[in-house]
């Protein structure tokens, strides 16, 4: 007959039955702290192979598929590749956009160099097709200077280039 297991706890799961056995392996019926079920062999949950439902291993997918605070589902978040742009050619003399930006002392401040200190400031763009827009062109990214601007407001806010 072997060992009576309900009522025991092995992880997220306790044993609420005793199902038929397969293969002469005694299995379980087994209930979930997040209310999932899940059946497993005596064996399985012994050893820790069988921790809950699946509702664990999806929590540690979502958190390894994290960046910045944000769920990536394996990609980084829309606004990443935005921001990392903006850093590189504002500090970065080998981006092809420096001359403009860092050469010419346009900075990123100190708080937005945290990919998600950035976007708890700026938030997402209203659409699209928004970009993010220096008010004063001759002023850094800083929480006070920017906005989200549609192309038509970012060609009336241009420097002016001394040839």
């Amino acid at each position: 007959m072997g060992p009576n297991l309900i009522g025991q706890r092995f992880g997220r799961l306790v044993v609420v039955a005793r199902v038929a056995s397969r293969h002469r392996k005694a299995h379980w019926s087994l209930a979930c702290d997040c209310g999932g079920t899940n059946v497993a062999a005596t064996g399985t949950l012994r050893s820790g192979l069988v921790k809950s439902c699946g509702c664990l291993n999806q929590e540690l997918r979502i958190r390894r598929n994290t960046k910045h605070g944000h769920a990536t589902r394996g990609r980084t978040h829309p606004l990443y590749w935005r921001w990392l742009a903006m850093v590189k050619r504002c500090t970065s003399p080998r981006d092809p956009f420096w001359e403009s930006y860092g050469g010419r002392g346009i900075t990123v401040c100190e708080r937005w160099r945290d990919f998600a200190a950035f976007l708890s400031d700026v938030g997402e763009p209203p659409t699209p097709q928004h970009s993010l827009d220096r008010i004063d062109n001759n002023r850094g990214y800083e929480p006070d200077n920017v906005r989200w601007a549609t192309p038509l407001e970012q060609r009336h806010n241009r420097r002016e280039v001394s040839a």
